[in-house]
This record gives structure tokens, sequence and C-alpha cells, in this order.
């Protein structure tokens, strides 16, 4: 791609800088030397960062750009899931767009009026298809248009990102399209950053990092890297040491650090695994005023917001004892290694003895990161028995 370094916003700038030399523009090569290969009937998965390249590489893929060197082979017919809804007209009702985005399928008007009642049963818009298009919601139309994508009649199906499609309940109606896709054995291309959808349907992968492939093969070795990757770059940009978290409170009592270990280390470490059998949260808080027998809390959240763990001293019936200004208390939490694959953000906070009156709250001071090579899709993933016996 180009990137001008100056560009004209009105004919009087234009005619300014006809006068000055020109300034030219940058090169940006997205992708480099990148090479792969996806079987038939294969579930592929693409990671990276955002910014790495990847959805540039699914438009290439789709015959949307094309590349400057090397070649692209497809044995196929082909779908792109990358802008849902394109081609539709927002002065038509819903209906009629649903006829239109058939035709651009490639399907009659027959067969259209043959799939429309599944169509809009899977939208979930019974009510709303007689409306103009200008009048939904950006999630409305989305589901629209996935609910017709869907229907198309092609070997091969590129995916980005559209997990994100809808509510909670339209989510999983799209993981039931997505396993009956893997079951019915179709090729599919799937950019994510959802590491445990990824290792939920994907059989191989490549990680993809500044426009080159770091990473290919099995997609559970894969996700490690990507999991790696990103702990790597936490730790360079130093994204968790608190400076720019977000705190409130009176004031009496202040949290002044944060470190999270293993149990049997005195290094602060981001990283966890399945040999992990526990975390360890150790939280110093330092009193700047005289007071009685403060509550001490934690609160761990997914990269969503959703609390996943939360602790005190009141709660746990753990008796604390009156802080004078200037002292220091450090209080440790040890918790059990339950988490699934993910990130997690730390919030410690310190209250007065009722809970109530809050002296310092610290939203997303600390992080840890949680690496399991257990599949598992809900909130914990623990080390468990399973027995299959004989009817």
């Amino acid at each position: 791609f180009r990137l001008p370094h100056d560009r004209h916003t009105g004919i009087k700038q234009m005619f300014v800088n006809i006068f000055q030399p020109r300034k030219g523009y940058d090169m940006q090569h997205v992708l480099k030397g990148v090479s792969f290969e996806v079987k038939r009937g294969e579930f592929f998965g693409i990671v990276g960062r955002n910014g790495s390249g990847k959805s540039t590489l699914l438009k290439l893929l789709a015959n949307i750009y094309v590349p400057d060197k090397g070649g692209i082979h497809i044995d196929g017919s082909l779908t792109p899931f990358i802008e849902l809804g394109v081609g539709f007209n927002p002065e038509l009702t819903g209906r009629e767009n649903i006829y239109l985005n058939g035709a651009l399928l490639g399907f009659s008007q027959k067969e259209v009026a043959g799939m429309y009642d599944d169509i809009v049963e899977f939208a979930e818009l019974e009510q709303f298809m007689d409306q103009k298009l200008k009048n939904y919601s950006s999630g409305m139309q989305v589901r629209l248009a996935f609910s017709i994508a869907i229907r198309a009649r092609s070997d091969i199906l590129l995916l980005d990102e559209v997990l994100a499609v809808g509510d909670a309940i339209f989510q999983k109606k799209c993981y039931d399209y997505f396993r009956q896709l893997k079951k019915d054995g179709r090729t599919v291309v799937f950019i994510s950053h959802d590491t445990s959808a990824l290792q939920e349907y994907c059989d191989r992968g490549i990680l993809v990092e500044k426009g080159r492939i770091i990473s290919s093969g099995r997609i559970d070795d894969v996700v490690k890297d990507y999991t790696n990757l990103l702990n790597e770059t936490e730790e360079r940009q130093d994204r968790t040491d608190g400076t720019n978290a977000e705190r409130w409170g009176s004031g009496e009592v202040e949290v002044s650090s944060v470190r999270v270990m293993r149990p049997d280390a005195t290094r602060a470490v981001k990283l966890f695994t399945d040999k992990d059998a526990s975390i360890n949260v150790e939280v110093t808080y330092t009193a700047l005023s005289n007071v009685e027998r403060p509550v001490y809390g934690l609160t761990i959240s997914d990269m969503t917001g959703q609390t996943v763990f939360q602790s005190n001293t009141m709660w746990r019936e753990v008796k604390t004892e009156p802080m004078e200004a200037g002292k220091k208390v450090v209080v440790r939490w040890t918790v059990p290694n339950v988490f699934n694959t993910g990130t997690f953000t730390i919030s410690p906070a310190v209250a007065d003895t009722m809970g109530v009156r809050i002296y310092d709250w610290r939203e997303l001071t600390g992080a840890l990161k949680v690496s399991k090579r257990q599949k598992s899709h809900g909130y914990i993933n623990v080390d468990h028995e399973l027995v299959v016996t004989r009817g």
C-alpha cells in the first residue's frame, strides 16, 4: 500500500501545494514471504495481533486484493465472510434485501423464496422484515447478513472474526453452525483472537506477526506461541505497572504494589500453565492515616470485564489489625489455577471495617496469563477424572 506524506483536503490547499516540493509516499509491505497450504476439508486458523496482516491475507484469498508478487491457487468455489452486509440497500426492506443478497450469491428468486423462512428464523427478525434496513440496528443488519451468507453453496469459507456477531443467543447459533461445518468436512479458513474457538474448531493454523508467518502447525502449538507472543509484548511495554490504572477512593490507605507469583517463588511471573497448581497474588497496602481494621479485597476479571474471582478479608472472616499512618501490610491470595486459557486482569482494593467506604480501588493494576493444553470452553479448566464403562 502507498502511504502518502501529505494529502489535499481542499482546493485552496491543493493550489498552495503546487508550489511546494512533493513529499511523495512510503510503501507499506503488509505481507512478506507468506506461504501456506490448506487441505480440502480442513478447518484452518489464522491468528495474530492487530495490524499483523491477517485481514489483508484473507482479502487476498478472497480476490479482493491482488498480490504484488507470488500467486494464490484456490481449488473450488469460495465465499468470504469478511464484510458482512456488502450489497445491502438501506432504502429497501429486510425482505427485499434478502432477495437482493441472494441474487448476489447466485441464487434464483425461486431458490431464495424456498430458504426465506429459514433465513428469517435464524436471524430472529420475523417482525422486522417489512421495515427499511436503515431502521435496523447495526447488530440486526449483521445478523441478517450472516443468516443469508451461510446459505452460500461453496467449497471454501473465509471467516473473519464472525463469532462477534450478535448477542449471546445468536452467537450460540454461530457456534452450532461452525460445529456443523466441521462435521460436514467443509474447508474453512478462520481468523480469530479467540484462542478457545481456534482450539475447538481448527486442526492446523499459522501465527502472523508483522506480515510474516512465525509459527505454523498444530493449532494447539500455534495458540501457545500466540499466547507467549502476547506475554512478551506486554513485558516489553510494561503495561501492568499500574501507572495508567484507574483508581478511586478516599485515600486513607492506598494500594502500593501488586505482584503475581508462583507459590514456591519470590520472582514475579505473568504466565501460568498446567504445571502451576495455584497462583499467588501479593498486594502491599500503605496507610496514609490511622484506620481501624480495614477490609482488603481482590477482583480478577477476564478481558471482557467479567468477574471470574473475587475475595476479601470480610467474606473470608479473616481478622485484620488497625493500621497506623506510614505502616504497610502485605496480603497474599493463593488461588487454585482453575482458570481457562486467556488473559486476566487484577484489581485490588481496600475499604473501611464494614467494607462500605472505599479507601483505594485500583482497576487493572496487574495482569496474568494462563495457557492450558487441555481444551475447554468453560470459565474454568481443571484436571479431572473421566471414566467410560460399558453399560
